[in-house]
């Protein structure tokens, strides 16, 4: 991932972050790459199941003087209340998460109505490159640690109802397409209102 750290990603990484502020929990922070992009507005809070992987986050909070609780939790079982999180961020972190379906729960779950999920995942192709990564997903399944390489995450994100999609935004600049997007947490009234906006007739 040298490489797309220094040319592809930053751009999205500093969407990513920009503007946030409050309580974030970023979801699978892995070395902490997502790190130099938050500002002072931010209490940062982070998950990563991975020791190695936790270490190496810490060091880079440690050299960036950046503050942020570091804790070992899956994205499948968050140690937070119901709506005690301003905002969530996942990035390049769905493509592994085991129960995809069920990390969503968990990022619905915690978010306060009106506080945005915002993410950043690899999905698959379409066409030709869609069944290139069909026929390459069990061996990349075991080389990538864990990455599902066909995945469909983004429509998994836009078919729920829990929220409102802001942006949403398909890069395909690379060999393996990429989404970017925000979604807000509705709340009860919300969603009522999205369901009868969906109803022929009204």
């Amino acid at each position: 991932m040298a490489v797309p750290e220094r040319t592809v990603l930053p751009e999205h990484r500093e969407a990513l972050a920009a503007g946030l502020s409050g309580r974030v929990l970023e979801l699978g922070a892995g070395t902490g790459a997502m790190f130099p992009y938050y500002d002072e507005r931010v209490e940062l809070h982070a998950v990563e199941p991975d020791p190695h992987m936790r270490v190496r986050a810490s060091e880079r909070a440690a050299d960036l003087d950046l503050a942020v609780e570091l804790v070992d939790a899956d994205a499948e079982s968050l140690p937070y209340d119901d709506g005690s999180v301003d905002a969530v961020v996942a990035s390049l972190v769905f493509c592994t998460i085991p129960d995809h379906e069920a990390a969503l729960d968990e990022v619905a779950r915690v978010l306060r109505p009106g506080g945005e999920f915002r993410f950043l995942e690899h999905v698959r192709g379409d066409g030709a490159v869609g069944r290139a990564h069909d026929l390459l997903a069990p061996a990349w399944h075991t080389v990538a640690g864990g990455c599902h390489l066909n995945r469909d995450t983004g429509e998994l994100f836009r078919r729920d109802d829990r929220f409102e999609l802001l942006e949403y935004e398909t890069i395909t600049d690379g060999a393996v397409p990429m989404i970017r997007g925000r979604m807000r947490r509705l709340d009860e009234r919300g969603r009522l209102r999205r369901a009868l906006d969906g109803l022929p007739g009204l």
